[in-house]
């Protein structure tokens, strides 16, 4: 018999909220570093970090996954459409994040040369595997980008209804506290 938990364990909140503030902080940064000229002193700077910062955050979902297999995690709450709706948003984040690291890596692979993370290894490029590659990726990259945050947001707007309006323990459970 499997027991029922009543919220989620310390590595799965600790990958979530981690994930969430390294999705706004990529997205800000990809937002701003797009402007920026080649004389700026954050022209090479800034896109090292994204595509580090977006290759470490790949990995962690990778492990996220994996680890999703493994752990007990608590039943959603909510009518059934707000169950189904749950369950939805969260393959669609994944997919999201899946589409915006391939197309990210297919952006910077482009000219042949590998993304280097942090100076720590170096991921191999596979060179230009379609014509326009780059611009081509890039749109992708972009419009992807926006949809998980849009997504997103609605993901943590509706935690905030069941916290607020409905008063159960959905954000709880991701804080790691219920209610007695």
């Amino acid at each position: 018999m499997q027991r029922t938990v009543k919220k989620y364990d310390p590595i799965s909140i600790v990958i979530h909220w981690t994930t969430a503030l390294t999705i706004i902080g990529l997205f800000a940064l990809g937002l701003w570093m797009v402007d920026l000229n080649y004389y700026s002193e954050w022209y090479k700077p800034a896109p090292h970090w994204h595509k580090s910062i977006g290759l470490c955050l790949a990995a962690v979902t990778l492990f996220r996954l994996i680890w999703k297999q493994f752990a007990s995690h608590p039943p959603i709450e909510g009518a059934n459409w707000e169950k189904v709706g749950a369950k939805l948003a969260h393959a669609v984040i994944y997919l999201l994040l899946i589409g915006l690291f391939i197309s990210g890596y297919l952006i910077s692979t482009a000219d042949g040369r590998a993304i280097d993370v942090f100076d720590w290894f170096s991921v191999p490029a596979l060179g230009e595997l379609f014509n326009n590659q780059a611009d081509l990726a890039g749109e992708v990259h972009y419009y992807i980008a926006f949809t998980l945050i849009g997504l997103s947001a609605l993901h943590a707007l509706a935690a905030l209804k069941h916290h607020f309006i409905n008063k159960d323990n959905t954000l709880r459970k991701m804080l790691g506290v219920t209610k007695s």
